[in-house]
């Protein structure tokens, strides 16, 4: 991997708002405030040489105080511009990281796992890696890697395949 910025890179945070017109990658996974490592930009900086979108709903502005209902704007805002990218985007890279309960995004695996572009690291340890694993064989997704290495290397080469299909259909 190169370490310069290619110009067309994005690294987006929510609840920033972008036109997916590249390739992207939204990274779902362990966010618990306090316990989940900052893994998400970690993964963006291996990502930067790439002309491709990087969604991180790791919101720098969030409060643990916000009301979690439907009618509190802010929240509402989050869930929503999490929902919205996990659809849009070409690739999900989720990561469970051991120690961390991650309610979301098992629920985001539960409802993505059909999409054929979930990329999974569940690493032994994780309390529910078991169905985890189960999620990942029944819908043919690879079996999750024990390393955010192997992540991080499985994403960039779906990326990179989605960059070289975007630049065929360019000069077909």
């Amino acid at each position: 991997m190169s370490s310069s910025t290619h110009p067309d890179f994005k690294h987006v945070k929510a609840p920033h708002k972008v036109e997916l017109n590249q390739p992207s990658v939204f990274l779902a996974g362990s966010i618990e405030m306090g316990k989940a490592i900052l893994w998400q930009d970690s993964m963006s900086e291996q990502l930067q040489d790439l002309p491709v979108t990087v969604l991180n709903p790791r919101r720098e502005d969030w409060n643990s105080e916000w009301k979690q209902t439907e009618d509190f704007g802010p929240f509402k805002q989050q869930v929503d511009w999490e929902m919205d990218y996990l659809n849009d985007c070409d690739v999900i890279a989720l990561y469970f990281q051991v120690g961390t309960m991650s309610p979301i995004s098992l629920l985001e695996l539960g409802l993505h796992a059909a999409s054929g572009k979930v990329v999974v690291c569940c690493p032994t340890g994780f309390w529910r890696k078991g169905n985890v694993d189960i999620v990942c064989s029944r819908y043919g997704l690879n079996k999750p890697f024990e390393t955010i290495e192997e992540l991080i290397a499985e994403t960039r080469s779906r990326l990179a395949k989605a960059c070289e299909a975007k630049e065929t259909a360019k000069l077909a």
